[in-house]
């Protein structure tokens, strides 16, 4: 069966990012929006949905250990997290490994495997967000920089003794056991 998409119409989307604190009732707001697009732009629609944040997470091996950094904002800041951030538009998952390992330790990375997909919606308390996880080798200079205050390699046996930021213990544990696979 081949799909015609010859009626269907392109279209460019996007995201209105409205944050409000948990349990706000945004109805008033949705029909502020809806009546402001129906009398100026009646050319657009509004589709008013909550968003889910997409981001990236990297188990990276270096110098007989694992990357850690020390989060220089909140959540969690002040504790040792595995490097990542949010994909950004255009950005494939890998892309945004490789850009977010470079921007928070400094080091090139070569992704070698998906340890997996984590979608918790309770694994961030900042909202409802799926990350990807990757094993990587790391090659470079290691230095913290972006959203971390400090990179550092922590051995194995460290790691373990170690509170993570978020659900980074068991991206590191579904890791190891990769590893050891």
């Amino acid at each position: 069966m081949r799909w015609d998409f010859s009626e269907v119409k392109a279209m460019d989307r996007y995201v209105l990012l409205i944050k409000s604190p948990k349990g706000y009732d945004i109805t008033p707001v949705k029909e502020d929006i809806r009546k402001l697009l129906r009398d100026k732009y009646p050319e657009l629609k509004a589709e008013i949905h909550r968003c889910i944040g997409l981001t990236v997470d990297l188990v990276i091996l270096y110098r007989g250990g694992i990357v850690l950094i020390k989060r220089r904002r909140e959540p969690f800041k002040d504790h040792w997290a595995l490097p990542g951030g949010f994909v950004e538009y255009g950005e494939s998952v890998e892309d945004a490994a490789i850009r977010e390992a470079r921007e928070e330790t400094g080091l090139d990375v070569e992704l070698i495997k998906l340890i997996g997909v984590y979608s918790d919606p309770n694994r961030d308390p900042r909202g409802h967000t799926v990350t990807v996880a990757f094993l990587a080798k790391g090659y470079g200079e290691l230095k913290g920089g972006d959203d971390a205050e400090e990179a550092r390699v922590f051995s194995f046996d460290e790691i373990k003794n170690l509170k993570l930021a978020f659900d980074h213990a068991k991206i590191v544990e579904d890791a190891l056991g990769i590893l050891r696979g």
